[in-house]
């Protein structure tokens, strides 16, 4: 086991499921069974950035484009019609 990783049993999880959610919040921890180091608990983001899954952007076309994103597009294009274009 690392050092800097902190540690729990599978009775702290279960008696005390906040102290180690906050510990996970801060870093990943090992959750141990019988003394062995069985599970480890890590927040949502280091587990997507240890599977290089941090970036969330959506690919789509103009013709799967979602209507939101469209009439915001399209506002925003009117917007800059009415102002002129740009003013460089």
């Amino acid at each position: 086991m690392e050092a800097h990783m902190r540690t729990f049993s599978t009775a702290d999880l279960n008696k005390h499921v906040g102290d180690v959610t906050d510990a996970a919040r801060r870093g990943p921890v090992f959750i141990t069974h019988h003394r062995k180091p069985r599970y480890v608990l890590m927040a949502i983001e280091d587990f997507e950035r240890m599977r290089g899954k941090t970036d969330r952007r959506k690919q789509f076309t103009l013709d799967t484009m979602p209507a939101e994103i469209e009439e915001g597009l399209l506002a925003l294009a009117d917007s800059y019609e009415k102002d002129g274009g740009a003013n460089d």
